[in-house]
């Protein structure tokens, strides 16, 4: 991610950073130009068009400092701020009294995402944020959430408008039901982490051999690896695998078998200096 405080690319995840480039490494272009609207730029562009508005950012950077969160939401709470910029670390659990306007800022992508139980979470962390406003019964009566989207007309948020969460729950447990994801089915996902994904991929591989003696005749099912869905952090590379049945005690009798068979697969593939560095079984993992 880009940061223009000090022109730096930094990764979220592994802390890795690194000056922005003048040109580009590969072509040598100029036309370098950041994309995409993050709380950095947001409340740049606010500041512009509301020059009159005190604006304060609340995310990972801006309160990386000792104190600097509990400052932030302290000149908040004492109505310092007229405008406040911040990720999802804001939009839960706070009690500020005197907004009547939340913004949710481009969504959509959880419409979208890998992972089945996103629009879950989107439903609720919106729920979340929209409680933000109007906490204040002074201001209640005139707090609004605006939400910033391309599908206007998509359930989850004709469910949010009437505040519906049952018939939002309905729809996605039918859609569940019809896909075979849980609770209708029983997942485990087994990670691997190795200095290169050439490594990674074997040792999934191999696992998944001895999955599938395991399973024998059980409702057991084992998808081939495939890269994490953020396949590298730092010097690491990550894959993973699922495992799948509807049956939990398949999944379970199978597992039983299987963890002994990976620790020694792990051994042995370390003797073979293939450098796997960890590996992990997640039962009803909560991503994807």
């Amino acid at each position: 991610m880009f940061h223009k405080l000090d022109r730096t690319l930094r990764c979220h995840h592994c802390g890795l950073a690194q000056p922005v480039p003048r040109a580009c490494p590969d072509c040598g272009n100029l036309d370098i130009a950041g994309i995409g609207r993050g709380t950095e730029r947001l409340e740049e562009q606010i500041a512009l068009l509301l020059p009159g508005a005190r604006v304060a950012r609340i995310d990972a950077d801006s309160t990386r400092a000792k104190g600097a969160l509990q400052a932030r939401l302290g000149a908040v709470h004492a109505g310092e701020v007229d405008i406040l910029v911040g990720t999802q670390m804001i939009a839960k659990g706070h009690d500020f009294r005197r907004i009547t306007l939340v913004a949710a800022v481009n969504p959509d992508s959880a419409l979208f995402s890998s992972d089945f139980r996103a629009p879950e979470r989107l439903f609720a962390l919106l729920m979340q944020a929209a409680g933000r406003a109007g906490r204040d019964a002074q201001h209640a009566a005139r707090s609004e959430m605006w939400i910033q989207t391309w599908h206007p007309q998509h359930p989850l948020y004709a469910a949010l408008l009437r505040h519906d969460f049952a018939a939002f729950a309905a729809s996605q447990l039918a859609e569940r039901r019809m896909a075979g994801l849980p609770p209708f089915a029983h997942l485990a996902l087994l990670r691997a982490e190795a200095r290169s994904a050439e490594s990674a991929r074997g040792f999934l591989q191999a696992a998944a051999e001895l999955a599938a003696d395991l399973a024998g005749s059980d409702a057991v099912s084992v998808y081939p690896p495939v890269p994490a869905s953020i396949a590298r952090v730092a010097d690491a590379w990550r894959m993973q695998m699922l495992i799948e049945s509807p049956s939990r005690a398949a999944l379970q009798r199978m597992l039983a078998a299987w963890l002994p068979q990976l620790h020694a697969l792990r051994s042995a593939r370390r003797a073979a200096d293939l450098r796997i560095l960890r590996w992990a079984v997640d039962v009803d993992p909560l991503a994807i």
